[in-house]
């Protein structure tokens, strides 16, 4: 993969475990403690999901409510990040982890990419909740959003670490909005593999803007990541076992 002139080397070095490197949720699920460890474990960054819970902690989560992971009805934003730590992810051991308790695990050993799902109107304090559990912390670590309101709260705050676009599309509409988001001054894109190649990346990566994929699973997805990417977010297959 061609590797954009930039900044934050670390961010395209290795691929980028998506929710972390679990096994497609059969015993190893989503955005845990376990899929973090297998990551770490295999030097793969981690690429998870924030909610900002109840309570106002940051807690790694996709889903807007707990149904599909955590078999509950109910809104995650309506439990706090200490009820949260006592649900069952997927019916395993592992809990529902808030983001001190994934910088507290991961502590460095390899990057971290958090994308906030976030919600308009309801989202005040979420950046700086983050920026705040960030402001120890010594690893490399990325921050992107889809939500435009979450980039512009997020480069207000100013934190020492890249701040990216999560997108995807095909039309020039789409291409217009994202042009309009890279004007706060992003560093990165995170783009959905399967509408590459576009003219928005190609223009992005012509100035030296890193771009990442999302979501590789297959090797026509690893192959337009290698020919229009710097770098992808995989999930379901290892990919230091691919071969050229």
């Amino acid at each position: 993969m061609k590797q954009a002139d930039r900044k934050w080397p670390w961010l395209t070095a290795r691929p980028i475990a998506h929710r972390g490197y679990h096994d497609m949720n059969k015993s190893i699920w989503e955005n845990t403690a376990s899929a973090f460890q297998r990551a770490i474990e295999a030097d793969y960054a981690i690429e998870c999901d924030l909610q900002i819970a109840a309570d106002g902690v940051p807690v790694v989560f996709h889903d807007d409510d707990l149904e599909r992971l955590c078999g509950l009805p109910g809104d995650v934003r309506s439990k706090t990040s200490r009820e949260l730590g006592q649900l069952a992810v997927g019916g395993t051991a592992d809990r529902v982890p808030s983001l001190p308790d994934l910088l507290k695990q991961v502590n460095g050993r390899v990057p971290i990419v958090l994308e906030f799902k976030g919600r308009e109107g309801d989202d005040d304090g979420f950046a700086d909740a983050v920026v705040e559990c960030l402001e120890n912390y010594e690893g490399p670590v990325a921050l992107m959003s889809f939500d435009h309101h979450v980039l512009r709260d997020l480069k207000a705050c100013d934190p020492p670490c890249p701040i990216g676009l999560t997108a995807d599309g095909t039309r020039p509409e789409s291409f217009f909005t994202h042009e309009e988001a890279m004007q706060l001054g992003l560093d990165f894109i995170s783009y959905c593999v399967h509408h590459l190649p576009n003219g928005f990346i190609a223009g992005q990566r012509a100035q030296g803007v890193p771009v990442i994929t999302w979501t590789v699973r297959d090797s026509a997805a690893v192959a337009l990541t290698r020919n229009h990417a710097d770098q992808m977010t995989f999930e379901g297959f290892d990919p230091d076992a691919l071969t050229d």
